[in-house]
């Protein structure tokens, strides 16, 4: 890693745009743009504490709409499956979660939270996680498509029935989630706005139009998209 930022240094990138790994810990690798001078902007997964702009979600409002949609079909243990909490999207759609139990008066149970590392592995530890909980879970907000896909394919192979016995919701709006029986209810994650409007404002500041220094966060709207993985109502 530090090799790679050591010839980008030194090749003289105008500018950099970056997401940060599920375990970064030390962003010291940045320090040497920034003594440069050269521009620095941070998308999805970000420092939430540093003064670089940032480009993001509302990863606390998505938890939160997810967990109460759930909630508002009737589930009330809910298992949360995410990914390192040390990272700002995951940190904010759990506490989204955990809030939405909250205003519902519904205690939060540790147990329910299933930290994993979002593959297809992932998906299938989950389901097998679940299948064996007492009492087992009605509903699951799973923060990554592929994952909630591969584990609801999981427990409906061990006879659960979805969303009758467990209503899922996923987070991205993959491809995927149309592919599924039943298809995913998601957050819609507006990967492709984030990028341009990153890339616009880098160009932007290059340029000299505006300045990045002068907007510190900027937020991208997204939205929940029903499906009929969560509709233990019938309808949406």
């Amino acid at each position: 890693l530090n090799n790679f930022f050591f010839n980008l240094f030194h090749k003289r990138v105008d500018g950099l745009i970056a997401s940060l790994s599920f375990d970064t810990t030390n962003l010291d690798h940045f320090q040497p743009f920034e003594d440069r001078g050269i521009p620095v902007i941070f998308f999805d997964r970000v420092e939430e504490q540093g003064d670089s702009t940032k480009v993001i979600i509302d990863n606390y409002s998505s938890g939160y709409q997810a967990t109460k949609h759930l909630i508002e079909q009737g589930c009330r243990r809910i298992v949360m499956v995410t990914a390192n909490l040390k990272r700002n999207v995951y940190a904010q759609r759990h506490k989204g979660y955990i809030d939405a139990l909250r205003d519902a008066q519904i205690p939060l149970d540790k147990e329910l939270v299933l930290i994993k590392d979002l593959s297809e592995q992932c998906g299938v530890e989950a389901a097998l996680q679940i299948m064996k909980m007492d009492p087992r879970p009605d509903g699951a907000f799973i923060t990554n498509d592929f994952s909630a896909a591969v584990c609801m394919q999981t427990l409906k192979e061990h006879g659960l029935r979805i969303p009758e016995d467990i209503a899922v919701v996923g987070f991205n709006n993959d491809a995927i989630g149309k592919l599924v029986e039943p298809q995913l209810t998601t957050i819609d994650y507006p990967g492709m706005a984030m990028g341009e409007i990153a890339a616009r404002n880098l160009v932007n500041h290059l340029q000299g139009v505006s300045n990045i220094k002068s907007t510190n966060t900027i937020i991208v709207h997204s939205e929940l998209i029903v499906r009929k993985s969560s509709l233990k109502s019938g309808s949406k």
